[in-house]
């Protein structure tokens, strides 16, 4: 396991314009392992129950498959899910039981209308194959076009946790004249047809690729959700289950700029977070510290 830098307590920022940067300065993303050269659009990722696999998923045009990774990033398994395709899968979580979801609701066009979270019976990387066992289909509260307008293009996702039973879902903004905004929504983790309740209508700082959402997780006492940009993560306290209005916000750079598509808590108090592979450093797992 790699040694990490120790950061300064960080002050939490309310969510409005005039918020400004945290302090943290010598915070440092680790390289931990190069991703496997065949998985080159990694969306997701999240751990066993017992920790010691590390999951990951890839988005749209590849396999119906959840990868199993050891922590020296080789690759352990591929379980196909049997009874799903891929149409754009965009985030993997686990819960506190060790079940896991497949997040199938990337909308970068806005006009979906098949979105669904996939509960898998996925366990571990003995199984040859996995099967959805649950199917949570949704649509949003307030869209009622498809698209909308290029203007109001608040829709798409690639991020989400789990808590207490309901899933909360954190938009990505297509919008033209980004400007940070990002919508909360929360559905019950139960198998059926729902709309997704809008609880939260919030804005992160910068430009899009400080402020695209793109991956999200929660910590074990379920009162800190980190999501993922490109270059920064954004630490969420304060919410409550059906009102994410007054949640407080607190951004930190990872002093690099890359396509982060995947982010998960290995303790609470250390992120791991995967980039596709492209140009320059990319195609790896990292950790960074939130200590």
């Amino acid at each position: 396991m790699l040694r990490f830098l120790m950061l300064p307590a960080f002050f939490l920022l309310s969510c409005n314009p005039k918020a400004q940067n945290s302090p943290i300065k010598n915070n440092e993303l680790k390289v931990q392992f190069a991703l496997p050269k065949k998985l080159k659009e990694v969306s997701g990722i999240t751990l066993s129950k017992d920790k010691k696999t590390i999951w990951v998923i890839e988005d749209r045009g590849n396999k119906n498959a959840v990868y199993g990774l050891n922590d020296n990033g080789q690759k352990i398994a591929k379980v196909p899910v049997e009874n799903a395709e891929n149409t754009d899968w965009e985030d993997i979580i686990s819960d506190t039981q060790g079940n896991v979801y497949i997040g199938d609701f990337g909308n970068n066009d806005n006009d979906r209308k098949d979105l669904a979270i996939l509960k898998t019976d996925l366990k571990d990387i003995t199984q040859t194959t996995t099967k959805v066992v649950q199917t949570t289909k949704f649509h949003y509260e307030g869209q009622t076009q498809f698209p909308p307008k290029k203007s109001n293009l608040l829709y798409d996702c690639e991020a989400f946790v789990e808590m207490n039973g309901n899933f909360y879902l954190f938009t990505k903004n297509r919008s033209k004249g980004f400007d940070g905004t990002f919508l909360v929504f929360k559905v019950p983790n139960k198998e059926g047809d729902f709309e997704a309740k809008l609880i939260g209508k919030l804005k992160l700082q910068g430009g899009y690729n400080d402020a695209a959402i793109t991956s999200a997780t929660i910590n074990s006492t379920k009162d800190k959700i980190v999501l993922l940009t490109h270059k920064n993560v954004h630490v969420l306290t304060g919410f409550n289950a059906d009102d994410f209005s007054a949640a407080k916000i607190n951004k930190i750079s990872l002093n690099h700029n890359s396509q982060k598509e995947a982010i998960v808590f290995v303790d609470d108090k250390t992120l791991m977070i995967a980039d596709e592979k492209g140009e320059g450093e990319s195609g790896n797992v990292y950790q960074f510290s939130l200590q």
